[in-house]
């Protein structure tokens, strides 16, 4: 037996047959072409027949992973038709009279150059999606395929790592497990995986990709980060018995549906769902969560060309609070900035950008924006249970300016005569360590506390949460990120306003019963780990 040891990006295990996933090796060769026209001609075609595999594949991640994660391939879609990217191609065959596999191929080589310089993990990582889009435009020239066939039967796909559309492409019937000499946690591949309930290990490295052929034997464990090649029998055995284990722990989960989060001395909990888009609501009532814990607007943003407008927001917040039928939903505000790009605001490029402007504080720095999502918001409140909650909080006067600006929001709507409702609570993000220390001064400005601990975790333990190089050091069982939510818990319940917490430490059930005994109001998590933590709760005893 070989041992490697990676990160797990999705707890679950699978043993089988290994298929070493190899991309078809295009050789491009630089050639003077004479008719530029007729070479245009055929760039254009290939780029066509580019942008129709990507519409095909992003139609299969709608079915298979939901609009967000779908998403990548819009933006694919997008660069394909980017101004800059084409007229580098463009100059090379018009200007130089090259072909225009060797004009792709340059042109993704300097953009992919130019966005790993790049400070911002969100643009390092649009290296990848340039190359994955060039290798797509430069296999239609050339008229060959994008990988290998693999075998009918399930299989453990390897490789060096996968790009977004592989991951999609790959017939998930037929995939056992995915496993990556390289990549993050934090990559589109690694949350599709995810979100496809595929067993997944990253960052094994190149000893791992020597090691591995067609046909081994292995074992994925993605709950540890281990990857097991030519185990014995009992290894084999082992890991079969676990695979089933969870699959009957996941059917037995079903049993749940209906029944209360409550511990065993009688403590209840809520628990609600994360989500990005109105879509995800099917999933959200399919799992029995028993409220949104965390609604993402800025997902609204970033699938728009262009701001958008009230209408179209209140129409989408609308939608969502009725399908929840009066269970309580709390959108976040705009979080965008940092990881989260949006072109057409025009942000200055910033050294540090999770340090800059972002979310809150881009709000506040543009006021007409806020606005209008403030008064959509305060317009749908009528039709459910609605939370309105601003991220990433630092200070007592950042809230004051932004209950002036909610103010002015209900007057102006109550002068052109449109409803609102007063029962809408108001809370605020704690995810820096400002907002925890003087969490005693915020709990009595607000409803409620929900505990971001992503970012928490990112910012207080200095760590860029993008950078797979320091992930070792991203402790989120860190003891000083559990004292300040703590802190926040208590602070909150002084003044009579609940916590919960949303980010991924909510689905930790390690933690579970910490944070209950901290006196955590609620944990919202991604739909799939609702009946996960509801069963865990179930099983916690407060009196022990």
């Amino acid at each position: 037996m070989i041992k490697f040891q990676g990160k797990g990006v999705y707890g679950a295990v699978a043993s089988g047959k290994i298929s070493v996933f190899k991309r078809q090796d295009i050789q491009v060769k630089r050639e003077k072409i004479e008719d530029t026209k007729a070479e245009m001609e055929r760039l254009e075609n290939a780029k066509s027949q580019a942008m129709e595999q990507l519409q095909e594949i992003y139609e299969k991640a709608l079915v298979e992973v939901g609009e967000t994660n779908a998403q990548i391939f819009e933006i694919h879609m997008m660069m394909i038709e980017d101004e800059d990217y084409n007229d580098s191609i463009a100059e090379m065959i018009n200007g130089q009279n090259l072909n225009a596999e060797y004009a792709v191929a340059i042109t993704a080589d300097n953009f992919a150059e130019m966005f790993s310089a790049m400070d911002d993990a969100y643009m390092q990582a649009r290296a990848a999606d340039v190359r994955d889009i060039s290798n797509r435009i430069i296999a239609c020239l050339t008229g060959s395929g994008s990988s290998k066939e693999h075998s009918d039967e399930m299989m453990i796909i390897c490789a060096d790592d996968l790009a977004p559309s592989e991951t999609v492409s790959l017939d998930k019937d037929k995939v056992l497990a995915f496993v990556t000499a390289h990549g993050s946690s934090n990559s589109h591949t690694a949350i599709l995986a995810r979100n496809m309930n595929i067993p997944a290990i990253i960052g094994l490295g190149e000893k791992f990709l020597e090691a591995v052929k067609d046909g081994d034997i292995a074992v994925v464990n993605g709950f540890t980060g281990e990857f097991i090649l030519h185990p014995d029998k009992e290894t084999i055995a082992a890991a079969e018995k676990k695979r089933a284990d969870e699959l009957e722990k996941r059917q037995l989960l079903q049993k749940l549906k209906g029944k209360e989060n409550v511990t065993l001395d009688g403590t209840k909990i809520n628990i609600f769902a994360n989500i990005g888009s109105v879509d995800n609501i099917g999933s959200v009532l399919l799992n029995d969560a028993g409220g949104i814990g965390l609604f993402r607007s800025e997902f609204i943003y970033l699938e728009n060309s262009d701001y958008p407008s009230e209408e179209e927001q209140f129409r989408i917040y609308k939608r969502v609070l009725e399908s929840m039928a009066g269970k309580k939903v709390i959108i976040r505000t705009l979080d965008i900035g940092a990881d989260k790009q949006c072109d057409y605001f025009n942000l200055n490029k910033e050294d540090n950008p999770a340090l800059g402007l972002r979310a809150i504080r881009l709000c506040l720095d543009r006021p007409e924006i806020f606005e209008v999502q403030l008064r959509a918001l305060y317009r749908a409140s009528v039709y459910g249970k609605l939370g309105i909650m601003f991220p990433m909080i630092t200070s007592t006067s950042e809230l004051e300016e932004i209950f002036a600006l909610c103010d002015k929001v209900k007057k102006d709507l109550e002068a052109d005569g449109i409803e609102y409702s007063e029962e809408t609570e108001l809370g605020i993000m704690i995810e820096t360590p400002a907002a925890a220390i003087i969490s005693d001064l915020l709990a009595p400005m607000v409803d409620f506390f929900s505990v971001g601990t992503n970012d928490l975790t990112q910012y207080t333990l200095v760590c860029d949460r993008q950078n797979p190089h320091i992930e070792r050091f991203c402790d989120t069982h860190h003891e000083a990120i559990l004292r300040l939510i703590q802190m926040s818990a208590e602070n909150a319940h002084k003044h009579g306003a609940w916590i919960g917490i949303c980010g991924e430490l909510a689905a930790d059930t390690a933690l579970t019963e910490r944070f209950l005994r901290m006196g955590i109001d609620e944990l919202s998590v991604s739909p799939s780990f609702v009946l996960k933590v509801r069963d865990t709760v179930r099983n916690i005893d407060l009196r022990v």
